[in-house]
């Protein structure tokens, strides 16, 4: 049986988790493998999301970009002669995020919000603390979704999905971890 884009694409996700749980790698180090892999195999989101598979995997391609551009901002914030830059790699990141948020509500609205449970996870950071909430995909493994955005959260709250406690994330060693 032949290896499909999603398979291909999930087994690198799932073989780069491994490295960075492992100490292998750092998380700035995890956040440029996966964009790596992205520009090397020159993945594109799916303008349509009508699968489950499809709806992680633009998830997964929206939420690195925007971490790989926010990360870029940051380096080049450090260096005050890149100033000029760390304006346009900011923008794009949050361009990355309200594209993964869209990608998290049409894949949630496919799967009619059934079997998922959402709620504000705890944090180190006190600045996300009441405002990234995360949504777990109980029919699927490894399917973590997370997320600032209002609106999604009301939606969240009008299909009785999000519970409004506050719990320690599924993937608590990753979110808790700068870059």
């Amino acid at each position: 049986m032949k290896e499909t884009i999603f398979d291909k694409f999930f087994n690198h996700r799932d073989y780069l988790i491994i490295q960075y749980k492992q100490g292998d790698l750092t998380k700035k180090e995890y956040i440029q493998a996966n964009v790596d892999y992205i520009y090397k195999n020159n993945i594109k989101p799916f303008d349509k999301i009508d699968i489950y598979e499809k709806g992680m995997y633009n998830y997964q391609y929206y939420n690195m970009m925007a971490k790989y551009y926010f990360m870029q901002g940051k380096i080049l914030n450090e260096n005050k002669d890149d100033e000029k830059y760390v304006k346009s790699f900011i923008e794009e990141g949050h361009y990355y995020y309200r594209m993964k948020d869209k990608s998290t509500l049409n894949l949630l609205k496919l799967l009619k919000f059934k079997n998922m449970e959402a709620y504000f996870i705890k944090l180190n950071s006190k600045n996300l603390m009441g405002k990234l909430y995360e949504i777990c995909l109980k029919d699927y493994d490894k399917a973590i979704l997370h997320s600032q955005n209002y609106k999604i959260l009301e939606i969240l709250k009008k299909e009785r999905v999000f519970s409004g406690d506050y719990k320690k994330s599924v993937i608590d060693e990753y979110v808790n971890v700068k870059y």
